[in-house]
């Protein structure tokens, strides 16, 4: 059995038996893990366990990890900085802040592996323009060069950390107020526009190896009626072929309301595969989910199935255990403890 184009959410911290079912169909190839699925690293570890021996190839397991407001397992974990508090140290000390930043991208990806996570989907790349009610301090900076030259720190630190990096939300969802999640989003500005500012750490990313890409559900007016996640012209004429991404490609939550235009579920998974998505997100919806693999009809073409394979995580650590008795990791949390001293130093 190979992999599905589909990625899906579990109940609770153990699986039930129609999470099991879900999880076993072909149509599904990983699991997304949210705040409500982690007791303890045991726990998680467990569960990461059960859900990798359910298939070979086993399913791929992310989580939404990116710092800040946006960290879905905190106790037992290292408390990670908002990305605004790298920003905001790279005015001063940019040299310090890309040291942090990749020291940042280590713990992640080193805590998560050692629990059996294989990605987190992070760094964001949307640069900040000051009224996104969502990205907010999740953005690194409001200028582009400086988005860029973090996340790339941190993408290096999570590649050490035995993960790969997943840029979102391509092309950029700083510049509207909108949040997807709860309403339609549309960004009015021209084509030439996004491409000076916001495609700039997009386009630097990719060139520096970006494995993964998740993509907006914001409508672009101006470039193209679709959101840019249901787009055949930003997924392949502008990511594939201008920007030449051969990553893996995945679609924002399809539940969200950024993307109810789109019909039923089924409509919204086959418009996202067939701009461009390898792997779809479906997410907090149980009768959505089901209702998808029942009526869903594709075949993950081999180029996709090649692409979720770089997605894969590796473990830096056999367990949290032997990660903390580590002394790289020690030194590397120290230091990520002290970049809040290390902004209000700035202040004065």
């Amino acid at each position: 059995m190979t992999l599905g184009p589909v990625m899906l959410d579990i109940a609770s911290t153990c699986l039930s038996d129609e999470d099991k079912v879900r999880l076993r169909h072909p149509l599904t190839g990983g699991v997304i893990l949210f705040t409500r699925n982690y007791e303890s690293c045991e726990q998680l570890a467990a569960l990461t366990a059960e859900i990798h021996a359910l298939r070979t190839p086993p399913l791929l397991i992310a989580v939404d990890h990116e710092g800040g407001r946006v960290q879905r397992f905190r106790h037992d974990f290292t408390s990670l900085p908002a990305m605004r508090s790298l920003g905001k140290l790279w005015d001063a000390q940019p040299h310090r802040a890309r040291r942090l930043a990749q020291q940042t991208g280590f713990v992640l990806a080193a805590e998560l592996s050692a629990c059996g996570v294989d990605l987190s989907f992070t760094p964001v790349l949307d640069v900040d323009h000051g009224q996104s009610s969502v990205i907010g301090d999740r953005s690194f900076h409001r200028k582009p060069q400086a988005v860029a030259e973090l996340a790339h720190s941190l993408m290096l630190g999570l590649k050490s950390g035995g993960m790969a990096a997943v840029g979102k939300h391509f092309p950029g969802h700083g510049y509207i107020r909108a949040d997807t999640h709860h309403e339609i989003a549309i960004d009015e500005r021209a084509y030439a526009d996004i491409e000076m500012s916001d495609l700039v750490p997009f386009r630097q990313m990719i060139d520096f190896g970006l494995t993964g890409m998740m993509a907006a559900h914001v409508i672009y007016p101006r470039v193209d009626k679709h959101p840019a996640g249901f787009s055949h012209f930003w997924l392949n004429t502008i990511l594939r072929g201008e920007l030449r991404f051969e990553g893996c490609i995945f679609s924002d939550d399809l539940s969200m309301q950024g993307a109810a235009g789109y019909g039923d579920i089924r409509d919204r998974a086959q418009a996202a595969l067939r701009a461009g998505c390898d792997m779809i997100l479906v997410c907090n919806d149980a009768q959505a989910a089901d209702q998808l693999l029942e009526t869903l009809q594709w075949e993950i073409p081999a180029v996709s199935l090649a692409r979720l394979a770089h997605m894969r995580g590796r473990r830096y650590a056999k367990s949290m255990i032997q990660l903390r008795a580590e002394g790289t990791y020690v030194r590397a949390v120290r230091e990520i403890s002290e970049i809040g001293i290390s902004n209000q130093a700035l202040l004065f």
